[in-house]
C-alpha cells in the first residue's frame, strides 16, 4: 500500500527550530497576509508564515529571517490566512466516490482534515470493506482520518447486514495507522440498556486512548439520554433544535451541527451560541453527509462556514467551530486545526471571511489547489473483484413480488406508512386507509400522496422482499426509483407507484452490480452506476455528479419536489432513526424498536 505520509513532529523537530531562528532556510514562506488565529480569536495584519517538512515552523510578523535561496514564496497580498477546515463527521460513502475521488472533489473547498465513518462499506464487506476505505485514505494528500465502525447491524434482531462487527474487530483496527476512534455509536438503545457488546466496543476504545463518536438519535432528554452520555460517547450530531445542543455540551459532549446535503440542522442549534452564549468551544461543524452534486456546485466544509455565518454566528467563532474545536476533540490539537508551530502546514488564502471564497489551498506545506482548480494527485486503491461484485438478488424479479396482500374478504385496510419529513432525517409513523381491489392493498385510487417501498435483500441471494408504504415524495404515473444505497444495511430499497417498473429497476441494478436507477413508463430514464460495493464510483466527482444531477431530474419528472429526495430515499431503512423503517425483517417503529405489522384491519 502506497501512502502519502508526513514526518511526525518528532522527526521535524530538529529543522522546525533551526527554519524558526534563522538557521536554516524554509521550504515556503507566505507573506504579508491576516493571520487568523483560533486559539486567541485574533486577526493579526502583516503576518508570515513559514513551512518546513510539511509543519509550520514559524508565525509571525517577519518571516525574511526563515527565506533561503530556494525558498518559495507566496505572496497572501493581504489575504486572509485561515486554518485548513475540518469535517468532524460525515461517510465518504454517502457522496458516491472513493476515498481518492471525494478528496479530489472537496480539496478545492478548503478541507484537508476529513474524520469518516465507513460503516456503509462495514455493512457489506465488513472488516476488509473498512481496511480498503481506511488504506486509500491513507494514501491522500490531504488529512483523512478514519473511525472504526461500531455498529454493523446498527440495531441488532432488526436487521441483517452482509457482514456484522464485533468488539474483536474493534479491537484489532485500533491498532491501524489511520484509525482516530470508533464510529457513531448508533445502537444508543444498546449502550442504554447496558448491551455488553457496545460497552466493550467502547471500552476497546477508550483503553486505546481514541474518541468514541455518538449518535442519540431521541427526543427523549430524560433518564435515557443521561444513560447514554453515562455510556461514553464524546460527541452527538443527531441533534435537530437548541435544547438538543444545550442538553448535548452540559453532559460534556461535544455537539456536532450539521448541514448536509439534506440536514439543515445548524441554523436551529447554533441559537445555543449566538443567543443563548453558550461557551463555543463545545460547538463543533460537520456536513453527514454530502453527495456528489452538492460537492461540485456548492461546497463541503466552506459551505457549511458559511451557513453558519449566515445564521449570525461570528465567523471567526465558525471557523473555530470547523478547524480547532474539531482537532482538540479528536486529541489532535498539535497536529492541526491551527496555524501555529509544530502543526501540520494546512492553510487557506481567502480574500473575505463571511463569503469565504477558497482562493489558495495549501495542505502539508505544499499546494493542492488553486481558484477551485486542484494542482495534486489523489491516489486510487485498486479494488477487488469481491468489493465490486455485491448485488445478489438471487432470482429475477417480476411485479408479483412487490403484491401486498390483504387479509381475506378485506375492502379496506390500515397501513402503517413511512412519512418523509423535508430536510430532516427522522421520519413520521403514519396510518392511513388503503383501498383492496383483487386481494391487494392497492393505492392507485388514493387522492393522498402514498406509493409503495419494497427492500429487496442483496447480501446472501435469498430472493427476498419486504413490502410497505411511503408517503412524501409527490410521485406520479407509473415510475419506480431503485437504490443499493439503503443506511445502514444496504440491501436494495425501491419505491414506486408500479410494481412492474419496481421489478425492472430492481433487476437493472442487480445487472450492473449496484447504483441508483429511475424507471417510468417501463423505460430507465436515469442511472448512477455504483459499482464499488453498491455504494461507490471511482469516476471523477464532475462525472458522478452529472449522473446524479440527471438523477434529480428523473425524480422530479415523476413528480417529486422534495429537496435532495435521493438522500430520503437512502435512509428509508436505517432503524435507528424515529419514527418508521422499513428492513429486511419487516416494519420497524424505532420509537419503541419493535416490528409492528405492515397492515392493520379497517374499523
Amino acid at each position: 500500500m502506497e501512502q502519502t505520509s508526513i514526518k511526525t513532529w518528532a522527526e521535524c523537530a530538529p529543522r522546525l527550530v533551526a527554519v524558526a531562528a534563522g538557521r536554516a532556510p524554509a521550504d515556503t514562506v507566505i507573506r504579508k497576509g491576516q493571520w487568523v488565529n483560533v486559539h486567541t480569536r485574533e486577526i493579526l495584519p502583516h503576518s508570515d508564515i513559514a513551512m518546513a517538512e510539511g509543519r509550520i515552523a514559524y508565525v509571525g510578523p517577519d518571516a525574511s529571517h526563515c527565506i533561503g535561496d530556494n525558498t518559495e514564496i507566496i505572496e497572501a497580498n493581504g489575504r486572509f490566512m485561515i486554518p485548513g477546515l475540518c469535517d468532524a463527521h460525515m461517510h465518504i460513502e454517502s457522496g458516491m466516490l472513493t476515498p481518492a475521488e471525494f478528496a479530489r472533489a472537496v480539496i478545492p473547498h478548503g478541507t484537508t482534515s476529513m474524520f469518516t465513518d465507513p460503516h456503509e462499506i462495514a455493512n457489506v464487506l465488513g472488516l476488509d470493506g473498512v481496511r480498503m476505505m481506511h488504506d486509500e485514505a491513507l494514501m491522500q494528500p490531504v488529512n483523512i482520518f478514519t473511525q472504526m465502525p461500531s455498529c454493523a447491524p446498527s440495531a441488532p434482531g432488526l436487521e441483517t447486514t452482509g457482514y456484522e462487527i464485533g468488539p474483536d474487530d474493534v479491537a484489532e483496527a485500533m491498532q491501524w495507522p489511520g484509525i482516530i476512534g470508533l464510529g457513531e455509536m448508533m445502537n444508543f438503545p444498546g449502550v442504554v440498556n447496558g448491551s455488553q457488546q457496545m460497552l466493550a466496543e467502547i471500552a476497546a476504545t477508550q483503553n486505546a486512548g481514541k474518541t468514541v463518536g455518538g449518535h442519540y438519535a431521541s427526543p427523549d432528554l430524560g433518564p435515557a439520554f443521561h444513560a447514554y452520555a453515562a455510556g461514553g460517547p464524546a460527541d452527538d450530531h443527531e441533534g435537530t433544535c437548541e435544547a438538543d445542543a444545550i442538553a448535548r455540551v452540559r453532559q460534556g459532549m461535544r455537539s456536532m451541527m450539521r448541514l448536509g446535503s439534506a440536514w439543515y440542522d445548524v441554523e436551529t442549534q447554533i441559537t445555543a451560541v449566538t443567543e443563548k452564549g453558550l461557551d463555543p468551544r463545545s460547538f463543533i461543524l460537520c456536513t453527514d453527509d454530502c453527495h456528489s452534486g452538492t460537492l461540485v456546485h456548492e461546497g463541503h466544509m466552506n459551505r457549511v462556514v458559511r451557513h453558519a455565518i449566515a445564521c449570525g454566528c461570528d465567523p471567526v467563532i465558525a471557523l473555530q467551530m470547523a478547524t480547532i474545536n474539531t482537532a482538540t476533540h479528536f486529541g489532535l490539537e498539535r497536529e492541526l486545526g491551527s496555524i501555529a508551530p509544530g502543526r501540520r502546514a494546512d492553510v487557506i488564502l481567502t480574500s473575505d471571511l463571511t463569503d469565504l471564497p477558497i482562493e489558495h489551498v495549501i495542505a502539508r506545506g505544499r499546494t493542492v489547489a488553486r481558484d477551485g482548480q486542484i494542482t495534486i494527485d489523489c491516489p486510487h486503491y485498486n479494488w477487488p473483484d469481491t468489493a465490486r461484485n455485491t448485488v445478489h438478488l438471487g432470482k429475477t424479479l417480476t411485479a408479483k413480488d412487490f403484491e401486498i396482500p390483504a387479509p381475506a374478504g378485506a375492502t379496506e385496510v390500515i397501513a402503517n406508512v413511512i412519512g418523509v419529513v423535508e430536510n430532516q432525517a427522522p421520519t413520521k409513523a403514519l396510518q392511513e386507509r388503503i383501498p383492496v381491489r383483487g386481494g391487494l392493498a392497492e393505492t392507485e385510487e388514493l387522492a393522498q400522496d402514498i406509493c409503495q417501498i419494497a427492500l429487496v435483500e442483496r447480501h446472501r441471494a435469498t430472493g427476498d422482499v419486504t413490502n410497505g408504504f411511503v408517503s412524501g415524495f409527490g410521485y406520479t404515473g407509473n415510475m419506480a426509483m431503485a437504490s443499493t444505497v439503503a443506511h445502514d444495511s444496504h440491501h436494495m430499497i425501491v419505491v414506486g407507484t408500479s410494481r412492474a417498473d419496481m421489478a425492472l429497476a430492481a433487476n437493472r441494478l442487480g445487472e450492473v452490480g449496484g447504483g441508483v436507477t429511475v424507471f417510468k413508463d417501463g423505460q430507465e430514464i436515469a442511472m448512477v452506476e455504483l459499482p464499488i460495493a453498491g455504494l461507490m464510483s471511482d469516476s471523477p466527482a464532475q462525472e458522478v455528479a452529472a449522473r446524479a444531477q440527471k438523477m434529480v431530474e428523473a425524480m422530479e419528472a415523476c413528480g417529486c419536489t422534495l429537496n435532495n429526495a435521493y438522500m430520503q430515499h437512502s435512509l428509508l431503512a436505517l432503524v435507528v432513526i424515529p419514527e418508521l423503517r422499513i428492513s429486511d425483517l419487516g416494519i420497524v417503529d424505532v420509537r419503541t424498536f419493535e416490528r409492528i405489522d405492515l397492515l392493520e384491519p379497517a374499523e
